[in-house]
């Protein structure tokens, strides 16, 4: 075979692989033309609100008793009767006794002031008369022809008013110890003096009580507090805050229960007039009255309790009925970007920056003024930042 042949054998070789090639080709299936994603930036967005009403002031503390007392005795003496109700979590009613002190010694002491008393009764009778007697016969003698030259002014102790008032503050006195005797015997039966639960009891049959020694410790079941520490910022939200005139500010406090929040109606009671040194915020005292039989649960659903009571040292969130301005937005916390700016997005599908002053902010909304406009959407994901006029795509227009 001749270098001619060899030629002609390559060049039919190529030839074929070509015409083969071609004919692959043109069984392969043709390429799906798709549309170039957009360069427009996608964005999460929310509803711009007009504000009506109060804005509330939230914040959260501890539940604490308007009034807690020690329970202690004013005299001494063995315990002899201890009310079945004065233990530990037990309700007591104002005016119930809650234990008593043998009161044979006090008794003694009575009767030993009340035979004091009539014997200085008695004495002060005798110098009742003798000063009677006294004036009656200085009387008689002065009548007589010459004898008022000579006897001259009667002085006090002619007239016995000396023993007299003698007499008189003897008396007093042994009526003073009398009654301070009374009301020792009164004291030996210990008295709540207000409606209310026991935290706590030490006291048992046959122990020897000591004078100003506590042995239990009692808190008002009437009402209670919940310390609600806020900045200025807040607390100027708030009217009326400290002026004793105004009218009572209301109050919710929320507490959890198994897992449902229930609430509480209450009101501002008072707020402390200087700042807390630690913090440097205002402390705003919310008063809940009668805690332990109300609570409704904050949604229909509903807990296991029906309607638990608002428990002494339970943590609860608390929203005060703040300042209602007359022009103000709602948005979505997410939408509040930092220094303070709201990225709006208008009609055209374009960013507008709009610096805004921040009212108060709650767990997912704030409250807000500035040039906004009802029912504007404002951004709430998807930008990391943005510039004014940058369009953007949010769900309404990738819809249509």
């Amino acid at each position: 075979m001749g270098r001619r042949s060899s030629y002609l054998i390559a060049a039919a070789i190529v030839i074929g692989a070509v015409v083969l090639a071609t004919f692959l080709v043109s069984l392969a299936p043709e390429p799906e033309r798709r549309v170039p994603p957009s360069q427009i930036p996608y964005v999460e967005t929310a509803r711009i609100v007009a504000g009506s009403g109060s804005i509330p002031v939230y914040g959260a503390g501890t539940v604490r008793p308007s009034a807690e007392i020690d329970v202690a005795p004013q005299v001494g003496g063995r315990v002899v009767w201890v009310d079945p109700g004065f233990v530990s979590g037990g309700r007591v009613a104002a005016g119930q006794t809650l234990f008593r002190i043998e009161e044979a010694d006090y008794q003694y002491r009575v009767r030993e002031a009340e035979a004091a008393v009539a014997d200085r009764k008695v004495a002060f009778l005798e110098a009742q008369e003798d000063a009677a007697i006294a004036q009656s016969e200085y009387e008689r003698y002065s009548g007589r022809p010459g004898a008022a030259a000579s006897l001259g002014p009667a002085s006090r102790l002619t007239l016995r008013e000396p023993q007299l008032e003698a007499a008189e503050a003897a008396l007093k006195r042994e009526e003073a110890r009398l009654a301070e005797a009374k009301l020792a015997l009164a004291r030996t039966r210990i008295k709540a003096p207000f409606d209310g639960f026991v935290r706590e009891e030490s006291v048992a049959l046959g122990q020897l009580a000591a004078p100003g020694e506590p042995v239990g410790r009692l808190f008002a079941a009437d009402a209670v507090e919940v310390v609600v520490s806020l900045s200025d910022a807040d607390a100027a939200l708030i009217p009326g805050l400290w002026a004793t005139a105004e009218r009572a500010v209301a109050a919710r406090v929320i507490a959890d229960y198994g897992g449902v929040d229930y609430i509480w109606q209450g009101h501002v009671d008072r707020a402390e007039a200087s700042l807390d040194e630690g913090t440097r915020t205002i402390d705003v005292i919310v008063r809940v009255p009668d805690p332990f039989t109300a609570g409704e649960p904050l949604e229909a659903a509903g807990g296991l309790l029906s309607h638990p009571p608002l428990l002494v040292g339970k943590f609860a969130e608390v929203a005060i009925e703040g300042l209602a301005p007359s022009d103000y937005f709602q948005v979505r916390r997410a939408a509040l970007q930092p220094g303070n700016e709201i990225w709006a997005v208008g009609r055209d599908g374009t960013v507008r920056i709009v610096p805004v002053r921040v009212l108060q902010r709650g767990n997912d909304e704030v409250f807000v003024t500035g040039a906004l406009n009802r029912g504007e959407a404002a951004i709430i994901s998807g930008l990391q930042f943005a510039t004014s006029g940058m369009a953007v795509r949010t769900a309404g227009a990738a819809a249509q």
